[in-house]
């Protein structure tokens, strides 16, 4: 299930490519002048979650706070955190596989939350943990951060767990090629959550960038655009 190799991502049907501290030139010059020209804050980034988020999201701040003695406070800075109690974890559940469900929704619920309230996004949580999504409201993409994470703890593709990038058919190829510039990096770097979401800060930049372009820069996307998707 595993490959020791480096990764690089130029498919986006499956795990996105990872981002070190080495890529912040690579980071800067792909977002470019992006992010001056963006309107405010989206108000889904402000929005509650659903409910059963919120409360995934909160057992994922216990469960840390219990361990480490570190308070997560939804902000992309923590996730490191984050990528520390995958890694832990993932040691511990060869002993107690009983216990990837719980690790993997309540990390991934956190995951999503600090990806949603940084970029404005809606979840969609009907069914079971494998089918959800977070839409995200100033482009057109969607994933499953529980998916996410079921990646990290397995350090490999979770197939059914819509643990890649959804997006406009039109708009794979400027993806693909974004991501194809980006330098390969070890396994446990590649799934780790804090490389996923600068993974989808890149892809977000992007894709707003020719949405701008386009004269498109005040359009949002709600749940309903994502039906059937």
């Amino acid at each position: 299930m595993t490959n020791d190799g480096p990764k690089s991502t130029d498919d986006v049907a499956g795990p996105a490519e990872a981002v070190g501290d080495e890529l912040e030139d690579a980071l800067s010059s792909l977002a470019g002048e992006a992010q001056d020209a963006d309107p405010g804050p989206d108000p889904d980034a402000a929005a509650d979650p659903p409910p059963v988020v919120a409360e995934l999201a909160a057992a994922c701040v216990r469960f840390v706070a219990t361990r480490y003695g570190i308070h997560l406070d939804f902000m992309p800075e923590t996730l490191s955190v984050l990528d520390q109690w995958v890694r832990d974890a993932r040691d511990e559940l060869k002993e107690r596989p009983e216990l990837v469900e719980l690790v993997q929704s309540s990390a991934g619920g956190y995951l999503g939350e600090v990806v949603r309230r940084a970029f404005g996004a809606k979840w969609i949580t009907e069914g079971d943990h494998a089918g959800w999504r977070l839409c995200m409201s100033t482009v057109f993409c969607a994933f499953n951060p529980i998916g996410l994470v079921r990646e990290a703890l397995m350090l490999g593709e979770a197939e059914g767990w819509h643990a890649h990038f959804e997006l406009d058919p039109g708009e794979k190829e400027l993806i693909e090629a974004r991501l194809a510039a980006l330098p390969e990096v070890g396994e446990d770097e590649y799934y780790a959550p804090s490389t996923r979401f600068d993974v989808v800060n890149i892809v977000v930049d992007a894709l707003r960038e020719r949405m701008r372009g386009s004269g498109l820069g005040d359009v949002r996307f709600t749940a309903e655009d994502y039906a059937g998707s």
